[in-house]
């Protein structure tokens, strides 16, 4: 294999070229950080955010990968992936682990105290995670909580503390993310049910589209609930009614169950989380605080 080749090989395994994930990874942690500073948050605690956001996530999809590389080939969607398809090396895949888990320290030991022992509870979670699908049917709860850890991580490096707000976006977070990871997990249900790893999709069979619909429904009550504690007005709630087009949008998609369209209704959670943020940031553009 060429340096090119090798090069591409280890991008994909880091999942740089597809960034949808990141994203979903990057909005809940950016939003939390205006949430906690009440205001734009300091260059150097945003740059420090935005860094470990995709360096955690590189880590977490290496991880991912290393401990599924004996079931991805089976798999529709992952049987390309650079470990499952041979192109990598078991030993390269650890190293590249490594080199990105020592990046992560490196990064942590610039927040306070706190923010780091939160941290390391998060890159916890998230190597726990991969283990999950084989154990429970509820891998979609651990992935929610180590995608939302950002959340409280930019909480206590902002303000060395958590606030009700922080807590109800948490909370919101955790629930959003079951419900789009469920749409993700829709897609790879035969391959799932043949290898024997397990998911809410899974699970809930045919009441699927309704548990999502719920967890939707309550991820805008909690949004409301939002706005209402921190005084947020207009630009707000004109986020939320579109995040609520959004989730319909979503329901449309995954109404034949078809896997292509639900894997489409998974990547529009971009779009929710982008509009969240902008949502947040606006509010305290125009100067009104939160609480």
């Amino acid at each position: 294999m060429t340096r090119p080749q090798k090069l591409k090989a280890l991008i994909e395994l880091m999942r740089l070229d597809r960034p949808v994930g990141t994203l979903l990874l990057l909005w809940p942690t950016l939003t939390a950080l205006w949430l906690a500073a009440e205001a734009a948050p300091t260059l150097w605690i945003l740059c420090t955010f935005i860094a470990g956001t995709f360096v955690m996530r590189a880590a977490g999809c290496v991880a991912n990968d290393i401990v599924d590389r004996h079931v991805d080939p089976f798999v529709e969607r992952t049987k390309s992936r650079p470990l499952a398809d041979g192109r990598l090396r078991l030993f390269e895949a650890i190293i590249l682990f490594a080199a990105l888990s020592s990046l992560a320290l490196a990064l942590m030991l610039m927040l306070n105290a706190m923010t780091r022992w939160m941290a390391v509870a998060g890159f916890c979670i998230a190597i726990v995670y991969p283990f999950m699908k084989r154990i429970t049917f509820f891998p979609q709860v651990v992935l929610g909580i180590a995608f939302s850890w950002g959340i409280p991580m930019a909480s206590t490096a902002v303000r060395e503390g958590l606030s009700i707000p922080i807590c109800l976006f948490f909370l919101m977070s955790v629930i959003w993310i079951i419900a789009y990871d469920t749409e993700y997990a829709m897609v790879d249900r035969k391959d799932d049910r043949t290898i024997d790893v397990k998911s809410t999709a899974l699970l809930l069979g045919n009441w699927d589209r309704l548990a999502i619909g719920l967890m939707q429904f309550v991820s805008l009550v909690l949004l409301f609930l939002l706005g209402k504690i921190c005084g947020f007005q207009t630009p707000y709630s004109l986020a939320v009614i579109i995040v609520a087009g959004l989730f319909i949008y979503q329901q449309i998609l995954i109404r034949t169950r078809d896997e292509t369209r639900c894997f489409k209704a998974f990547g529009n959670n971009t779009w929710v989380g982008f509009t969240i943020f902008i949502g947040v940031v606006a509010e305290h553009l125009i100067g009104i605080p939160a609480t």
